[in-house]
């Protein structure tokens, strides 16, 4: 793995995208922009009509669908697991505890891993890691929300609160309309397209703009943790779930890039509706992020040269 390909391979595929969120850092760093109702747009707007129209979009063969989609919530469900033994075992605070399980769960499968995946290995394997991304974000809006607002409210309210996300009826009305095979009227289709295809870009301005706002975490042990889970433990555990199953080349590099993407931004929306430390999910996106083309470099050439 020469010095060369590794350079070709970040210039190619992980430089646009970070140089991207640069325009949101340098906006963060020189404008009054609330970062906060940009997250808001996100979180009940943009990412709910994107997940829906990659859903309402799909033509996969239904058992690729599920196995991708399975395996996706194995590998987000078995990190959060570890998380919370080994954030035991390091005996942190509860509060901080719920941060980094719901943070190392959820990485950048939409901002960052889905244009990723369309630069390396193209437009096929981009349907697969959509695939993913709707399933962490379905996971990041039920198990996710829930885990978060545990650390305030009480199951039932918990689980009462989940009612109030336009993502889980997104979801239900796309696949009624596949079921159903209906077809959105052209207005309706185009509207959604429209605001679908913003939703990424967005998502990268923002994680650029909450990089810019940054409160570093003393808590080390918690920032260590949370980085090596996603970065090293979510590749891992791809690659060992992805033999297992025999999944194909295509669906397998969209897997394993999708589970190994840094802590999503989105996660920084999520603190601060349910009052998790903002200041440790702010830093673990920025550690995980400034960490990630260091693992992601030789990782895009090694699934680039597998049969």
């Amino acid at each position: 793995m020469s010095f060369g390909l590794l350079f070709d391979t970040f210039t190619a595929n992980l430089l646009p995208i970070l140089l991207t969120s640069a325009g949101g850092f340098l906006i963060g760093k020189f404008l009054a922009v609330d970062s906060r109702t940009v997250g808001r747009l996100s979180f009940y707007l943009f990412m709910p009509v994107l997940v829906f129209n990659m859903l309402v979009g799909n033509r996969l063969p239904l058992a690729e669908v599920a196995e991708t989609m399975g395996i996706a919530a194995i590998v987000i469900v078995f990190i959060g697991l570890v998380t919370f033994l080994l954030g035991a075992i390091l005996q942190l605070e509860r509060h901080l505890l719920i941060a980094v399980i719901v943070t190392t769960m959820f990485g950048n499968a939409g901002n960052y891993g889905l244009p990723l995946v369309t630069f390396a290995f193209g437009k096929d394997a981009a349907a697969y890691a959509s695939l993913y991304f709707v399933t962490s974000t379905i996971l990041f809006n039920t198990i996710g929300v829930f885990i978060a607002s545990l650390g305030h409210l009480n199951v039932r309210q918990a689980l009462t609160g989940l009612l109030k996300l336009p993502m889980i009826y997104g979801v239900v009305l796309a696949l009624l309309l596949n079921i159903w095979h209906i077809s959105l009227p052209l207005p309706i289709e185009r509207t959604v397209t429209q605001i679908a295809g913003g939703a990424i870009p967005l998502m990268l301005v923002l994680l650029g703009i909450e990089l810019a706002r940054v409160n570093w975490s003393h808590n080390l042990k918690a920032l260590g943790l949370g980085s090596a889970m996603r970065l090293v433990i979510g590749p891992l555990l791809a690659f060992g779930l992805t033999a297992l199953f025999g999944t194909g080349q295509i669906a397998r590099q969209a897997i394993i890039t999708e589970a190994s993407m840094p802590v999503a931004v989105s996660n920084t929306v999520l603190a601060s509706e349910y009052k998790l430390d903002s200041s440790f999910v702010t830093a673990l996106v920025f550690v995980s992020t400034l960490l990630s083309p260091l693992t992601l470099t030789p990782l895009l050439v090694l699934l680039g040269k597998m049969p």
